[in-house]
């Protein structure tokens, strides 16, 4: 977020923060070559986002530090407004007040996003613009497709950057968020440089069974099941 965004009458709000603390970059690098599965595993299997986030088109990936929204059901102006306190590679991670049969995002939303550097949206709600949001190819992971538009209501209640609850995570502002195929996991902010290190040595073990396997060994054994 730019100065002049910090600034911007339109975004001071009481319910939003400005100033978290974030994710290492260097250390979003290395989580970004691993699998969200891995990550899952090795961070003691907490922090999976409920199965049906999904990506809207196999290929999409994300992975970097969570800006929470917490977004009145059927409206997305709070949405809106994080999109402009977002930095670029942040990931918006929305909860939509379990109303998820309207679509949030679309189109203009993920090209502003993309034009802003961020690094993708995971929202427990629907989004829509499918055929356009494979196209422009910004990463975007919801619970399914809608059709139906949101409102922009001035005066409704939303939070930025404060925890938001999805499925039976908690999401802090800051945390590590990483998506593909398989699913989405968020690792505290805190606990993400060791859980990296441990899943980045899963990935050597696993290669290293993956050749035994490969030369005969059975898995019986291999795991002394």
């Amino acid at each position: 977020m730019s100065e002049s965004s910090a600034n911007d009458p339109a975004l001071q709000f009481p319910t939003i923060r400005h100033g978290i603390e974030r994710v290492d970059p260097g250390l979003i690098a290395r989580a970004r070559a691993l699998p969200s599965a891995t990550v899952h595993e090795a961070g003691g299997r907490v922090g999976a986002l409920p199965p049906a986030i999904k990506p809207v088109h196999p290929s999409m990936k994300l992975c970097g530090p969570a800006v929470t929204v917490h977004s009145p059901g059927g409206d997305n102006l709070w949405i809106h407004r994080a999109l402009y306190v977002a930095k670029p590679g942040d990931v918006l991670v929305v909860y939509a007040n379990e109303v998820h049969d309207y679509g949030y995002w679309g189109e203009i939303m993920s090209t502003a996003a993309q034009v802003r550097g961020l690094g993708g949206l995971v929202i427990a709600g629907g989004v829509r613009d499918i055929d356009l949001l494979e196209r422009i190819g910004f990463p975007v992971f919801a619970t399914g497709l809608c059709i139906r538009g949101t409102g922009k209501d001035h005066l409704a209640r939303g939070w930025v950057n404060h925890p938001v609850l999805l499925g039976d995570i908690t999401v802090h502002a800051g945390d590590l968020v990483l998506g593909d195929r398989d699913g989405v996991v968020v690792i505290g902010r805190e606990r993400a440089a060791g859980v990296v290190q441990a899943a980045e040595q899963r990935e050597a073990k696993e290669a290293d069974v993956l050749k035994r396997i490969a030369a005969g060994e059975r898995t019986l054994e291999l795991y002394n099941f």
